[in-house]
Formats: C-alpha cells, structure tokens, sequence
C-alpha cells in the first residue's frame, strides 16, 4: 500500500546502521528523509528549522534521550512520532504514551514494518488533528453564545423586558 503523500521525516538514532537503514527505506516508501540526527538535542534543532510531517526516532540515545527530545519537539506543536527501542521496558512505554506517541516498534526492525506503522500513524494524527479542530470549533461557539446572552440580557434590560 503506497501512501498517497510523500512526508517529510526526521529520524534519529545513535547507530549509523539504523539511520542508514531508515534513510534507505523511507526513501525507497517513497517518502523523503530530511533529518537525520544522531542523538536527541540534534534531533530537537534540526526540527525547529525543518519542520517534518513525521518523527522516528530511537528513545535510548546519547545526551537527550528520544523521548525527552519528543517531548521538547511537541512543545512547539503536535507532530506524529514513532519511537523504536531495542527493549519492551514499561517505562519506556508509559513515557510515550506521555509523550503523544503514536506507535512503538521494537528492534529490530525490517522495511515491512515500517509502512504499515507509518500509515496508522498518520490517519490517526489526521483523526486526532479534525477532533481537536472539532473541540475548538465548540469552544468558540460556547464562548460566542455566551457573549451572545450577555448581550441578549443587557439589551434587555435596557429596553425593560422581562425574560419569558
């Protein structure tokens, strides 16, 4: 299944065979590779400068771990992450859930892995972004009804009408 949009992605690991690997089978996905970092505190400034439509990165790293680094990046604005880890430690799994994380692979990986991952990560940020999209269209139309009753009660007043 080929994804209809080629996304800009930052991948970030501290094994140069890995972000060979990825590099290699994003590319040949279809989609292009525009960071590549070798640990966190790189992956956090290439981000502010590249803006990707998509984050893999590895949580054990040097320095600034994936996830700390995620969690500076999301700061910014939500982007969609897959974290990849050589370990199925609860810790770490509960620190990406923390960290809006949508997928978790588990070394190691193959490029069959990666395109099913990348396609459910990317509906459900879609989904996630119209439901938040949703809930500040119903804010705004909560604090404009309300505006709209306060005026409704002054005018009232003003004219010395009684609410039925």
């Amino acid at each position: 299944m080929k994804m209809e949009k080629t996304l800009r992605i930052a991948v970030a690991d501290d094994e140069p065979e890995m972000l060979q690997f990825l590099e290699m089978a994003l590319t040949s996905l279809g989609h292009e590779v525009v960071v590549q970092a070798r640990n966190g505190h790189a992956l956090i400034e290439e981000c502010r400068t590249t803006h990707p439509d998509l984050i893999i990165a590895d949580i054990t790293m040097p320095g600034i771990d994936g996830l700390d680094a995620v969690s500076q990046i999301q700061g910014t604005g939500l982007i969609p992450v897959i974290v990849v880890s050589a370990h199925h430690d609860p810790e770490f799994i509960q620190r990406a859930i923390q960290n809006h994380v949508l997928a978790y692979l588990v070394k190691p990986i193959k490029k069959k892995d990666l395109e099913p991952a990348i396609s459910l990560v990317v509906q459900r940020f879609k989904e996630f972004e119209t439901l938040r999209q949703e809930a500040d269209d119903l804010r705004q139309t909560l604090e404009d009804r309300k505006l709209i009753e306060r005026a409704k009660g002054i005018l009232m007043k003003l004219a010395g009408i009684d609410e039925p």
